[in-house]
């Protein structure tokens, strides 16, 4: 008999996220008792808001909520979500084209899986965030990657686009604010994106988990918006884990066209069924209610957003753009490359990045997560006093 794998290849080709990656080690370090300060994770240091809290509690009562509900959410947030959509994203939706999901992660792998069938390409700007290209290979998919570096402030152009797409270019991944980036498409890049997409037939699925974290007065401009002809093979991903700090409650949604929200609700049946209901309460107290504590946590990350970029930007041989939405900084450290620090000459980011960890036990994500070698990622969401000292740090041992 032929020995059989014991991991199937499909699951054993995945690989482990690099940003949870360097986030647990960098917790295992500060248990050990190293004072180690972390840029990793994409995780607001702020609490949920106490009403989102109270709502959870009051629902955690009542034995309505210790049923299943619907697989594709409870109807009353699925509302929420259509409304909201209609406010920040411009897109008229009806609750039945909603689907809640178990976090953003969930929306955005089923809704590669619902439109991607094996040897479909989809155009992924790069940088990326580290799920995408591991969502496209378990659907089948076949990733592209179109990269933009810092002197485009990393963003692509219809033509970058243009010279990527084949006749097997069946998705476009949009993502405005980017993770890892900061980067946010203007509207009229938008426009001219989406209406490329729209001449070519093409699905767009439109990652907005950051659209409400936008700062100088920038708004994140749905494609949908932009291109309202788009509609009907858009999917939007989005979640209330990163405006209203609630990564740890995982309630994602995607809303799309009703024939593949009818599909993914299928898959969704079968594959996890109805979040949390404890959960789904605290997300609508969150979406229908006082959205002071979201607007305190933006001027915070606003704050934070200018003492990072002016921090590194002191250091010879960094480059950051400033970013204009989302929670991250993304360098460009090429400068730092093949030059010896403290003894050690990194001559990629991953290298770079050991070193900074070894060295002045500061964490940070190296742009091979995200694409080309040469670049960190560093999450500004975290305590004004961590964020101070770490960028002190890293002056110490670059200068």
């Amino acid at each position: 008999m032929t020995e059989r794998a014991r991991i199937s290849h499909r699951i054993s080709s995945i690989a482990e996220s690099a940003t949870l990656k360097v986030d647990a080690k960098a917790k295992a370090l500060q248990a050990a008792g190293r004072p180690v300060i972390s840029f990793a994770a994409g995780e607001p240091n702020f609490p949920t808001p106490d009403f989102v809290v109270e709502a959870a509690v009051a629902a955690a009562r009542d034995p309505k909520n210790h049923k299943y509900t619907p697989a594709v959410g409870l109807p009353e947030l699925r509302e929420a979500i259509a409304a909201k959509t209609l406010r920040d994203s411009g897109l008229e939706v009806s609750p039945a084209q909603v689907i809640v999901t178990n976090g953003g992660k969930q929306a955005v792998y089923q809704s590669f899986a619902t439109l991607l069938d094996p040897g479909d390409e989809v155009l992924v700007p790069s940088p990326y965030w580290t799920t995408y290209p591991e969502a496209i290979a378990l659907a089948g998919g076949v990733m592209v990657d179109v990269f933009a570096g810092s002197d485009q402030g990393y963003l692509v152009t219809v033509e970058q686009l243009e010279a990527a797409r084949t006749d097997r270019t069946k998705v476009l991944l949009f993502v405005s604010p980017s993770n890892p980036t900061g980067a946010v498409y203007s509207p009229e890049q938008t426009k001219a994106i989406g209406e490329w997409a729209d001449e070519h037939g093409l699905w767009v699925i439109s990652d907005e988990i950051y659209q409400n974290l936008t700062y100088d007065g920038v708004k994140a401009v749905s494609i949908v918006e932009a291109v309202p002809a788009l509609a009907d093979r858009t999917i939007l991903v989005n979640g209330v884990a990163k405006t209203y700090a609630m990564t740890g409650w995982r309630v994602g949604w995607m809303v799309g066209p009703a024939d593949a929200i009818k599909a993914a609700g299928n898959l969704q049946s079968h594959l996890s069924s109805n979040v949390s209901n404890i959960s789904q309460r605290a997300a609508l107290a969150a979406l229908t209610g006082p959205q002071t504590a979201v607007e305190e946590m933006r001027l915070a990350f606003d704050r934070r957003r200018k003492t990072i970029v002016a921090g590194l930007n002191a250091i010879p041989g960094i480059h950051t753009p400033t970013p204009e939405g989302a929670f991250y900084v993304y360098p460009d450290v090429t400068g730092l490359l093949n030059r010896e620090w403290g003894g050690v000459t990194p001559t990629t980011s991953l290298e770079l990045a050991d070193l900074i960890l070894e060295q002045v036990e500061v964490a940070v994500i190296p742009g091979e997560a995200f694409g080309p070698s040469g670049f960190l990622r560093l999450s500004y969401a975290l305590s004004d006093e961590a964020l101070a000292e770490g960028v002190s740090r890293l002056q110490r041992l670059f200068t």
